[in-house]
C-alpha cells in the first residue's frame, strides 16, 4: 500500500477509450471513498501511425489473429504516449491508475484484453501501478463494464436531484442510474461515437463528425434506425456490456445513404440505444460526459428521445473530458485499498468485487 488506510491519495488516471482519440490524463485526490481535490487534466492525441496500429488489432483480436510482433510494437508505442501524459500533467502523484487500450471485450468468453504494460510504466515514473481493472470481475461472471458507475456516484454525492442519469458518451456509450437511495443500475447501452467515427472516416477521411456538422446537415432513415435498434442487445437488462466492434456491421447497411443522412442516423441510433434502455423510473436529469457530448446533432437526438431534460456535465461544473481519467485515478486508490470497483448491480458480478492489480515499481539500489 503507498500509505495509510484512510489518508487522501493523490492519484493520477490514465484512459484511452474506444474511440481511440489519445489518452486522457487526470489528477485526483481521494480516500477511495470521498474525492477531496480534482486537479488538472489533459489529452495527448494518439499519433496517426499508432491509431492505424490499433484499428488493426482490434479489427483480428475478435479472431485471437493479432500478430505478436505487431502488438508488442502498438504496446510500447502506446505506454511511451501515456508516459507523456504523466510528465506533461506534471503533478505529484501517490499512485497512477492505468486502464489501458481495450481491443477485445468479450464477458461472455471470459475475456477482455486491454494493451498496457504496468511494470514498465512504474519503472519509468517510480510509482506504483493499479492496473488489469476487468479481469477479475469478468472471470468471476460478471460484464467487466462499465466501471465508472462508483466514480460517477462519489462525484454526484453533492448533488441533490435523484435519480440522476450520468451518461458517457465514447466509442461505446454506458450509463449509470443514481436511485433516489443511492442504489446504482448500469450498462453500455450501445454504441456511443464509434460507428459514427467510423463512417464519416470511412467517406470523408475526418476522424470524426465535427461538432455534428454532417448529422445536422442530414436526415435519419427510420426504417434503417428501427432495424438498428432491433438487436437482441437492447431487450436485455442492465447490467450489459459491448466490445466496440458488436455494432460494426451496421455501417455496411448504411451504403445507400449520403454521408450526412447516414450520420444522423447513426446519432439518431446511439440517442435510440440509450432511450431504449430499461430503468426503474423516471430520471430527474441526465448528465452527458465523453466527446460525444460536442455533437450537437447527437445531444440534440437525445433531448428528443429521452423523457428528461439533457445537459452536458459541465451544467453541474463537471469536466466530461476528465470524468473517465478521473475515474482510474480513483479506481487506482480503492484497488490501493481493497475496496470494490464493480457491484452486482453495475457489472453483474455475483458480489460487490475489489479489482485491479499494482505493479510496483523496483526497489532503489
Amino acid at each position: 500500500m503507498p500509505a495509510a488506510a484512510g489518508k487522501p491519495l493523490r492519484a493520477i488516471g490514465l484512459m484511452s477509450g474506444t474511440s481511440l482519440d489519445g489518452v486522457d490524463a487526470a489528477w485526483v485526490q481521494t480516500d477511495g471513498v470521498t474525492i477531496t481535490a480534482l486537479g488538472p487534466r489533459l489529452t495527448l492525441p494518439y499519433p496517426d501511425e499508432l491509431r492505424a496500429r490499433l484499428r488493426a488489432i482490434i479489427a483480428d483480436a475478435p479472431r485471437l489473429a493479432p500478430d505478436a510482433a505487431t502488438v508488442r510494437t502498438a504496446t510500447a508505442s502506446l505506454m511511451q504516449v501515456h508516459l507523456a501524459a504523466v510528465r506533461a500533467l506534471g503533478c505529484p502523484a501517490d499512485i497512477i491508475g492505468l486502464h489501458g487500450q481495450t481491443v477485445l471485450h468479450a464477458p461472455h468468453a471470459r475475456r477482455t484484453w486491454q494493451l498496457a504494460d504496468a511494470a514498465w510504466l512504474a519503472a519509468a515514473t517510480s510509482l506504483p501501478v493499479a492496473h488489469d481493472f476487468r479481469t477479475a470481475d469478468v472471470a468471476a461472471g460478471g460484464q467487466g463494464a462499465p466501471l465508472v458507475p462508483i466514480f460517477h456516484a462519489a462525484l454526484a454525492a453533492a448533488l441533490p436531484e435523484r435519480p440522476l442519469l450520468v451518461l458517457n458518451l465514447g466509442g461505446v456509450a454506458n450509463l449509470t442510474w443514481i436511485g433516489p437511495d443511492g442504489a446504482l443500475l448500469a450498462c453500455d447501452t450501445g454504441p456511443g461515437n464509434a460507428l459514427i467515427d467510423d463512417w464519416v472516416r470511412a467517406r470523408t477521411g475526418q476522424d470524426c463528425d465535427q461538432d455534428g456538422a454532417l448529422a445536422a446537415a442530414g436526415r435519419a432513415d427510420r426504417s434503417l434506425l428501427a432495424a438498428l435498434l432491433a438487436d437482441p442487445y437492447f431487450a436485455r437488462p442492465a447490467p450489459k456490456s459491448l466490445d466496440r466492434q458488436h455494432f460494426a456491421a451496421a455501417i455496411t447497411r448504411l451504403d445507400g445513404l449520403s454521408t450526412q443522412d447516414g450520420a444522423a442516423t447513426l446519432a439518431a441510433f446511439t440517442a435510440g440505444a440509450v432511450a431504449a434502455t430499461a430503468l426503474p423510473g423516471r430520471p430527474g436529469r441526465l448528465l452527458v460526459a465523453g466527446g460525444g457530448r460536442h455533437n450537437r446533432a447527437l445531444m440534440a437526438a437525445l433531448s428528443a428521445a429521452m423523457p428528461c431534460p439533457v445537459a452536458p456535465v459541465e451544467a453541474v461544473g463537471w469536466d466530461g473530458d476528465a470524468l473517465e481519467a478521473q475515474c482510474f485515478a480513483y479506481l487506482a486508490v480503492r484497488t490501493a485499498r481493497f475496496l470494490p470497483i464493480s457491484l452486482p448491480t453495475t457489472t453483474g458480478v455475483p458480489a460487490p468485487m475489489p479489482g485491479g492489480r499494482i505493479a510496483s515499481p523496483p526497489a532503489p539500489r
